[in-house]
């Protein structure tokens, strides 16, 4: 299989297993909401079991604690104050009657939308590695 072939398919696995959650949008609503906090802390330990376990000692090894700490901080302190700022946005121009979306969803979106697109990145960049493809070749 060539090198395209092989990043279409891993692609796709990633886009399906990410499409999973979708389909509590096909459940009956009051199972949706039974499953919705045990679902949301499954996906929130995933995301500190790799965040802590994964990618901070690895930060750690390759600038330093105080670099990584600095970062981990920095990031932090920027989602804090979008969500804040986006929650007071949103409470100061929203119609009370308006039904528009809560300001965390954004942060969600752009969140995940960023996730996806470095995901790719780095399983483009690894596939064409593990091929032996460089952008020089």
């Amino acid at each position: 299989m060539d090198s395209l072939a092989w990043i279409l398919v891993g692609g796709m696995l990633m886009s399906g297993i990410a499409m999973v959650g979708s389909v509590t949008v096909l459940l009956p609503p009051a199972t949706r909401e039974r499953l919705l906090l045990p679902l949301v802390a499954i996906a929130a330990g995933t995301l500190l079991g790799g965040a802590f376990f994964h990618m901070l000692p690895e930060g750690i090894a390759a600038v330093g604690l105080q670099a990584s700490g600095f970062w981990i901080a920095g990031g932090f302190t920027v989602f804090l104050a979008m969500e804040q700022f986006l929650r007071w946005h949103h409470s100061h121009h929203a119609s009370k009657a308006s039904q528009a979306p809560a300001p965390v969803t954004y942060l969600v979106l752009i969140g995940d939308a960023l996730h996806n697109f470095l995901g790719g990145l780095g399983l483009l960049a690894a596939v064409a590695t593990v091929l032996g493809h460089t952008p020089e070749s």
